[in-house]
């Protein structure tokens, strides 16, 4: 009798130390779940980010070929311009102004282009970046490429003349 009463102390104690062990383990897994959930929202959001950063990429390419094309056709105008001479003259100094300015333009927006690419990479992977160093260099990729555009509008102005 004694025996029985040690066995079913000992397999009611069992019992409950697997029940605390079942439960415990049940709200652990909840608890995962709920963080993968969350990374899932992210990743998401993430995604969407890098979608509108490669939207912008794009445009930022297709604002540099439509800048040169611009620049080739202005150029082309203006060299027909007056006497053969001095369009010549004219031609030879428009082209020095206009390649320098079109050097300032393409780098930038080259810069402006390597930045977003490394912007990218970073939200790539944004969880080994801090999140205010990232606004900040998304920010610091905004103002870059701001005013890269604002100096293409410059030289489409300068040959508008």
């Amino acid at each position: 009798m004694t025996v029985l009463t040690v066995l079913l102390v000992g397999s009611l104690g069992l019992g409950a130390y697997l029940w605390v062990t079942t439960t415990r383990w049940q709200a652990h897994s909840a608890a995962w779940e709920d963080e993968a959930r969350g990374y899932a929202d992210r990743v998401a959001s993430l995604d969407a980010e890098l979608e509108a950063t490669d939207a912008e990429l794009l445009a930022a390419r297709e604002q540099l070929a439509t800048a040169t094309a611009r620049i080739t056709d202005l150029a082309n105008e203006k060299a027909q311009l007056g006497d053969e001479n001095v369009a010549s003259q004219q031609y030879l100094d428009y082209q020095r102004r206009v390649s320098e300015a079109a050097g300032v333009v393409t780098t930038a927006l080259g810069d402006c282009v390597d930045a977003q690419s490394q912007l990218i990479t970073y939200l790539e992977d944004r969880g080994s970046y801090d999140a205010k160093d990232l606004d900040r260099f998304a920010s610091d990729v905004e103002t870059l490429c701001r005013q890269a555009s604002e100096a293409n509008d410059q030289l489409e102005q300068e040959l508008a003349q």
